[in-house]
């Protein structure tokens, strides 16, 4: 694949912005990150979903996670009757379109999520 979106450099302060590269069509849907997320169970994430990577109606939709694996999670999202997702593969101006999770909030009494902010 010749995206930019495969060079995001990871971030220097965590619960970071993270790029998505699959998106499952499934209750709960499953979202793999390009890179290690480091998010925790309960974080709340909203999902950004360009019209070039299809699946508009998960676009700008918030859930709560449970994290799966240390690229994947789960999402409360029934992504059951959505279109699917895809990287774009067309050349410009879609070539450096980029899907993203942002957290948004967590779900914890322990604010664990909050303790993880590291400067690199």
């Amino acid at each position: 694949m010749n995206c930019a979106c495969n060079n995001f450099n990871p971030p220097e302060f965590q619960p970071a912005i993270n790029v998505i590269s699959s998106v499952t069509i499934s209750y709960p849907a499953q979202v793999t990150t390009t890179i290690p997320h480091l998010y925790v169970n309960r974080t709340i994430v909203r999902l950004v979903i360009p019209a070039a990577c299809g699946m508009q109606q998960a676009n700008n939709l918030t859930g709560t996670i449970f994290v799966t694996g240390a690229n994947t999670f789960n999402i409360n999202i029934d992504t059951r009757t959505f279109d699917p997702f895809a990287i774009p593969v067309a050349p410009a101006p879609w070539i450096n379109t980029c899907a993203q999770v942002i957290p948004v909030g967590e779900d914890n009494s322990t604010l664990e999520a909050a303790a993880q902010n590291v400067l690199v």
